[in-house]
């Protein structure tokens, strides 16, 4: 199968989504309730799964050779100026599109279960779908047109998935934190692509094709040697744009909220998909980077800080998705020291085998929720391994590879992060290698990482305690009730949960060992220019990071074999200084809640009473305010479609003008 069959990739989580959309209700008429959810589960899970398989076949021709561009109509095109509909077939799409529809379809196969009583079934599987769509078309796009626009389509996704449960008010603030917080990302990812045009228009003056790919990066390589300066401005703008979706210092703050939407969101979102972008963008956009010393130490020291920061909390979180999600922050950050320090690969390795052990983590968390009527504080758990076999066996296996445990995934990736860390010349300025400084802290991350992801094994699959047994059921959790009651056990879930679980638990068993020694060359056959080329992993990095491994391990049993110490117990009275700072992300979220929302409510009120009061209650500013009025009200006829030809014209004006502009720049 040829490159040209991408567009059916792209095309078949678009169907998806307008199948459920647009025919979910009738199908819920036609059949009823009960039968629709059997058939609009099918129509989910297919066109990812199928999407999938295509890619897999596209990527079975992908070789060493150059990138091959699928150009299709043009989508903007006006005085000299074109936006084709254009896609990437290399190996950093491929391998994007590999976990994006691989993963996805095992999450939208488990979604089908564990939202079998949810009443807005089509329109949760509405979401997911468009949600793969864009994520597609952010990877695939062969110009920055498309790259903001899957950029800005997943980030809607998220919104709308996060706040799926929109009547439950946490639900709603989250999604709207998430919005936000993202929306500074994506101002500093604008301003990079606006200096990156600026800086082709100067090198390719009569281009047509200026936003894309295989026209911009030669071009910015040119540009930007001679330039460091520049190419730091355009290199700390991207990386503000990926920290935003990567959910890096100080722009993480949004990722562990956005765990109170449902628990497959939890698992595509923000373990496998989105909070890569950000991964994937410094490596497709890797020249920048290479061109200046500067934004790449950032980028490895802010990874570094991240990684250590989100380890750090971890440890505080009674609720097992939160636990998670820190470990996300967490693992982002050692990708991000792997990119800052110019082994991009590394970066990228550890994205794949991360989707597959944290994805098998928050499934596995959704399948403890989902038998413990929906409560998430591990402190009600324990004892768990003797009734949900299958996912206590499956979480061992994801626990094992996050942990680091030889020959697991994680052990793989993070080795090679580290071992780039610590012999890389890329994150090096006045003498400083900032570059070994970050890989000595990820090995410290490493520990902590192992030692508190036992904590939460143990905490809910071990010990002889089985706390759950004295709570009251939840049977007002969206609605829903599963497994747990006052008289009855936990019990399993069904195949169409486990199912995921037990394919995820192989490929995070086998999956690092089977690209070790072949990921670099796969995803970089024709190297990069000035990428250090790793050496052989000394015996004493392996030792180092079986020691950690091992020994965050013992730590966190030495804690917690027994059972929860009633230092962390429910009377939080009785927790230290430094356990409280944990859990409340050492008040950096609560600081930057008052500087925002509190500060702003208080400047508003500031305005009111000194602006408001002495400056616009003027009888001068009234009489001139008014008169303006008059002039312009003929404007406001109070007709919708007269409002919508304003608006039109005015994007027309102002598309017209930027493409005028550049084309009189190309010439």
């Amino acid at each position: 199968m040829d490159s040209s069959a991408i567009w059916i990739v792209i095309a078949l989580p678009i169907l998806g989504f307008l199948v459920q959309s647009l025919g979910g209700g009738l199908i819920v008429k036609a059949v009823g309730e009960a039968k629709s959810k059997s058939i609009l589960g099918f129509l989910a899970v297919a066109p990812i799964a199928l999407a999938f398989i295509i890619g897999a076949m596209i990527t079975t021709k992908v070789g060493a050779g150059p990138a091959t561009v699928v150009t299709g109509p043009s989508w903007i095109q006006i005085a000299g100026f074109s936006i084709p509909f254009e896609w990437i077939v290399d190996p950093l799409s491929m391998t994007m599109v590999l976990i994006i529809t691989g993963i996805g379809s095992l999450i939208h196969l488990y979604a089908t279960g564990y939202m079998a009583k949810e009443k807005d079934y089509a329109r949760f599987f509405t979401y997911l779908n468009l949600f793969i769509a864009a994520m597609l078309i952010l990877v695939l796009g062969n110009n920055l047109a498309l790259l903001f626009m899957g950029w800005e389509g997943v980030g809607l996704c998220s919104y709308l998935l996060i706040g799926f449960w929109y009547k439950d008010t946490a639900n709603a603030r989250a999604a709207n934190k998430a919005f936000i917080v993202n929306r500074i990302g994506d101002w500093g990812l604008v301003l990079g692509l606006f200096l990156i045009v600026c800086v082709v228009l100067d090198v390719v003056p009569k281009e047509t094709r200026l936003l894309s790919y295989d026209v911009i990066l030669p071009a910015l390589k040119t540009a930007l040697v001679a330039k460091p300066a520049l190419a730091t401005s355009i290199g700390l703008l991207l990386f503000v744009g990926a920290a935003g979706k990567s959910a890096q210092f100080p722009l993480y703050v949004w990722l562990p909220d956005a765990m109170a939407g449902p628990t497959p969101v939890s698992a595509l979102i923000h373990a496998a998909t989105m909070v890569t972008s950000g991964v994937v963008l410094l490596n497709r956009m890797h020249v920048v980077f290479e061109c200046s010393p500067v934004a790449s130490v950032v980028v490895a020291c802010v990874g570094a800080f991240t990684a250590l920061y989100g380890a750090l909390i971890a440890f505080g979180q009674t609720d097992i998705k939160k636990i998670l999600a820190y470990s996300t922050v967490s693992q982002l950050g050692f990708m991000f020291i792997g990119c800052g320090v110019g082994a991009y690969w590394t970066g990228m390795f550890h994205v794949t085998t991360h989707a597959f052990f944290k994805a098998l983590l928050f499934l596995g968390a959704g399948a403890v929720i989902h038998a413990m009527a929906h409560d998430q504080d591990v402190r009600n758990y324990g004892g768990l391994s003797k009734y949900l076999k299958i996912t206590f066996a499956t979480m061992l296996v994801g626990f094992l590879a996050i942990a680091g445990f030889p020959f697991l995934s994680g052990f793989f990736s993070k080795e090679s992060i580290l071992g780039a860390a610590l012999s890389g010349n890329q994150a090096v300025i006045d003498g400083v290698n900032y570059g070994a400084i970050c890989g000595w802290v990820g090995l410290a991350v490493a520990f902590l990482t192992a030692a508190y992801m036992t904590r939460m094994m143990l905490l809910t699959f071990g010990g002889k305690t089985e706390r759950w047994r004295t709570i009251e059921p939840n049977h007002d959790a969206h609605g829903d009730h599963h497994g747990l009651d006052k008289d009855h056990k936990p019990h399993e879930v069904g195949a169409t949960m486990w199912v995921p679980l037990a394919v995820l638990a192989v490929l995070s068993a086998v999956g690092g060992l089977v690209l070790n020694g072949k990921f670099e060359e796969w995803l970089y056959p024709q190297g990069l220019a000035v990428l250090p080329k790793v050496a052989e992993h000394a015996s004493n990095l392996q030792m180092y990071s079986m020691i950690v491994a091992f020994g965050g391990m013992a730590f966190g049993a030495a804690i917690y074999w027994r059972g929860l110490p009633a230092s962390q117990g429910w009377d939080e009275t009785k927790w230290s200084s430094i356990r409280l700072a944990q859990r409340d992300q050492f008040g950096f979220d609560s600081l930057t809640t008052d500087l925002s929302v509190t500060g702003g409510a208080e400047l508003s009120k500031f305005l009111d009473s000194t602006v408001e009061h002495t400056v616009t209650s003027g009888r001068a500013l009234a009489s001139a305010t008014s008169g303006a009025g008059g002039v312009m009200k003929f404007l406001q006829t109070g007709f919708v479609r007269w409002y919508a030809m304003v608006m039109l014209i005015g994007v027309v004006a102002f598309i017209g003008y930027f493409a005028l502009a550049i084309h009189g720049g190309a010439n």
